[in-house]
């Protein structure tokens, strides 16, 4: 039966509801630069924290798939250029990337974060989103501008679960627009959000203006760009990334940070002053 129906023994072999949950993932890796297979994400998702090398996950902020402006989903275009140049760094293992469009969770129409659920009653797509993020060393926020601001699907997104799961982990700012500025009030108006959640943005960050008529389908950049000047460019931002991922992962070996500033666990009433 296995021989004439593989899928059938494929469907024995793992649950069904990890097979559709996995219709969520867009795993990229340093070695083949592929998606990985369901097998090895399986394997990944287990054991990636575990790994030598830094793991990192790339939020893309932005839902939008319609049009004008065209092309419909230039953040797409701008997430796989962080990804593209992740995978080439050598202390990365693995690179995660988040599609809001993916995740059947990010478009209820009430929203319903990651601690509200009862026991056994999480969805599939947010239990594996937190499995990622909790394994992750650091994070890369992409983001358009919206009215002088960080998009709302990002916020959405990451509002979906605890600051503890960012928490003393570095993060990197990626913004882009249509016009000249490159989104740089979004990514401004990013950092004080990100720093409450615990990921500290690093200093320097990477902003895309004209991202449309820059940007290829794949991450790359057009023929009229140097694509070199952009890889450079790009360098600075996700090697302070890569050097406080390094070192907040290895001293978080030494030391448990939450032992001195535990996550808050029942009521906001928990920051209060005395």
């Amino acid at each position: 039966l296995e021989t004439l129906i593989p899928e059938f023994s494929y469907f024995i072999k793992y649950q069904v509801e990890h097979v559709f949950a996995f219709k969520y993932m867009y795993l990229y890796t340093k070695s083949t630069g592929k998606n990985k297979s369901v097998e090895e994400m399986l394997a990944s998702s287990a054991s990636a924290s575990g790994k030598a090398g830094l793991n990192f996950v790339v939020f893309l902020g932005s839902a939008r798939n319609s049009k004008p402006p065209s092309p419909a989903r230039v953040g797409e275009r701008v997430a796989k250029f962080c990804v593209n140049q992740l995978e080439q760094r050598h202390k990365v293992n693995s690179v995660f990337l988040v599609d809001p469009i993916a995740f059947d969770s990010f478009s209820q129409p009430v929203f319903q974060p990651l601690f509200s659920y009862r026991q056994g009653k999480t969805p599939d797509d947010l239990k594996i989103l937190s499995e990622k993020i909790k394994q992750a060393d650091g994070y890369i926020m992409v983001t358009p501008e919206y009215n002088h601001s960080l998009s709302p699907a990002l916020a959405h997104m990451l509002n979906h679960f605890p600051s503890s799961m960012f928490a003393f982990k570095p993060s990197a700012i990626v913004s882009y627009s249509a016009g000249q500025w490159g989104g740089t009030r979004a990514a401004a108006s990013l950092r004080p959000f990100l720093s409450e959640l615990g990921c500290l943005p690093v200093s320097a960050m990477i902003h895309f203006p004209r991202a449309a008529d820059i940007v290829t389908e794949d991450g790359h950049m057009v023929s009229q760009e140097d694509e070199g000047s952009w890889q450079n460019y790009a360098a600075r931002t996700f090697g302070q990334l890569e050097w406080w991922a390094d070192a907040t992962k290895n001293h978080k070996e030494l030391v448990d940070p939450f032992k001195n500033s535990p996550a808050f666990q029942s009521s906001p009433s928990q920051r209060n002053a005395p």
